[in-house]
């Protein structure tokens, strides 16, 4: 299993001196290695960026990543704010792989958050489902464009 950090709220933490979230290390090592994740994975660093910013060549980029890993199964974990579009954009290049998308609405670095749970869920997912692109999130997995984020009640959404 192939585990790509592109950033976002995930892997967020607070800059002491001006109180800005910026990105310094990804917490997701040490999250697998607490979950004691016993599937062969390798994990890539690849954007460290909130999904807001993210452009159509960081997208060319992380679907490269995806089309030219071995692996089969692939877990992206991304910002929420634009994970919807970014599932709906690998899927159109209908990859032979299954690749879950999966985020947290809050930073693990502050505590309280859902991105434990969110990975490890995500991981299930991706050993369990047929090849395709699914958003695995809040206990819940959802195909690529049948999902939405409500973003007045932070949740995601099931859409036809």
């Amino acid at each position: 299993m192939l585990i790509i950090g592109t950033g976002g709220t995930f892997d967020k933490d607070y800059e002491l001196t001006d109180g800005s979230l910026v990105f310094t290390h990804s917490c997701i090592p040490n999250l697998l290695r607490e979950a004691r994740i016993t599937t062969q994975h390798r994990f890539v660093s690849l954007l460290k960026k909130d999904s807001l910013e993210l452009t159509v060549a960081d997208r060319l980029q992380l679907l490269e990543a995806c089309r030219s890993a071995h692996e089969t199964e692939i877990v992206i974990v991304h910002g929420t704010d634009t994970m919807t579009e970014t599932a709906k954009f690998i899927q159109q290049s209908d990859l032979n792989k299954t690749i879950v998308l999966t985020g947290a609405m809050r930073p693990h670095a502050f505590g309280h958050s859902d991105a434990g749970f969110n990975l490890g869920y995500a991981i299930a997912c991706a050993q369990h489902l047929a090849h395709g692109v699914y958003i695995a999130i809040q206990g819940e997995c959802f195909p690529a464009g049948h999902v939405l984020k409500d973003k007045q009640r932070a949740l995601f959404v099931r859409v036809d």
